[in-house]
């Protein structure tokens, strides 16, 4: 199986932003002397719940950095580039990285980012579909071209030409059905981030291989990559410990950022589905909700770990974890040893379990 670590630039702790860059950059620089395989990072803008605007960036200066990590974007949201400019980025990125990139798209869910871009959320899933059917298309054919309804671009050559396919190597976050279809449609792969009852991530799960297949015969559909959120102590009270504190202090904050409890949210062309989150929040209240997203995080022992991300993958088939080790505030004496001791006594054994799926064109281990 492919494991990955993301950074996650979030400053909840009362640093500067600077000592927050050097604090992550530093367990950045441990992924590959670690043994994991690849390393992501979020696009976010505004605020502090994630701050790292320019992923392709970020992702350079560690292309630079490492020698066989792949390079992972977890997302860059598609409707705040101009197209040209987003596949000029990761053509240069892959060139770089000798064809390391792993993309990963989103179409957006923060207001904030919106209205910083003055751009209207309400299109955005006609601008997500539009620039990232462009966006792909140049990537293997290096001429990027469209005639859409919103997004029409004669012509142009990408240059530097990607010089590998990209096929096998996209992923969207789809957290709506609609979003899952249309990944389903586009051929893309899909990130789970869990936010909702399993039962539902399944269905929703089952639904999108269903259309990859009926849009893409003959084809199986990529295997899911899953994003989590790890407490991991050789002591398992004090790893309740910081499940309880900064797994709900990410929970806190990702509430915040996204508005998950503003019903406002479903009178956005695009985004009933978060209207519908909202009305349950507002029944069972913040607390119910925050709790509810901290607890599909994973925590525990080693051996705790690894067993519930096992039941994870078994659940979802996933052919991956990308974990993230700092998080919600956590000090960074805390979440470098979460980290270490994550890799020490967890991640062969998930490197070892066999999922037969390929990640970026990077091979699950022997």
């Amino acid at each position: 199986m492919h494991v990955g670590m993301s950074t996650f630039f979030q400053n909840l702790n009362g640093l500067t932003d600077h000592e927050v860059y050097r604090k992550e950059l530093a367990l950045a620089d441990l992924a590959e002397p670690l043994g994991f395989e690849s390393i992501w990072s979020a696009e976010h803008h505004f605020d502090d719940y994630t701050m790292c605007p320019n992923v392709a960036q970020f992702l350079t200066y560690m292309a630079a950095r490492t020698k066989r990590l792949g390079l992972g974007s977890m997302v860059m949201v598609v409707p705040w580039h101009d197209p040209v400019r987003l596949a000029e980025e990761i053509a240069v990125l892959d060139h770089v990285s000798d064809g390391r990139v792993i993309l990963g798209l989103g179409r957006g869910l923060g207001r904030i980012e919106f209205d910083g871009f003055r751009l209207d959320m309400g299109r955005s899933r006609q601008r997500f579909v539009e620039h990232t059917e462009a966006v792909l298309r140049a990537l293997e054919t290096g001429i990027l071209e469209a005639d859409g309804a919103l997004y029409k671009q004669k012509p142009i050559e990408i240059r530097p030409r990607p010089f590998r396919s990209f096929k096998g190597r996209v992923y969207a976050s789809a957290v709506s059905p609609e979003s899952s279809r249309i990944m389903a449609r586009l051929g893309i792969g899909v990130m789970i981030i869990a936010q909702k009852p399993w039962e539902k991530t399944i269905a929703e799960l089952e639904e999108y291989r269903a259309v990859y297949r009926q849009m893409h015969p003959g084809e199986e559909p990529p295997k899911p990559l899953m994003f989590c959120f790890v407490s991991c102590h050789e002591d398992a009270a004090v790893a309740q410990e910081m499940h309880e504190r900064y797994a709900r202090g990410y929970s806190r904050s990702a509430l915040a950022h996204y508005e998950f409890h503003n019903e406002g949210l479903a009178d956005i062309n695009g985004y009933e589905y978060y209207g519908a989150l909202a009305r349950n929040i507002a029944k069972h209240g913040i607390d119910a909700f925050v709790n509810f997203l901290a607890d599909l995080q994973v925590r525990g022992t080693p051996d705790q770990v690894l067993e519930q991300m096992l039941q994870y993958q078994s659940l979802t088939d996933c052919g991956g974890f990308i974990p993230v080790f700092s998080f919600g505030g956590m000090p960074y004496d805390m979440a470098e040893a979460n980290m270490r001791l994550f890799a020490q006594r967890v991640l062969p054994a998930l490197k070892a379990h066999p999922v037969n799926a390929t990640i970026g064109g990077i091979a699950e281990a022997a």
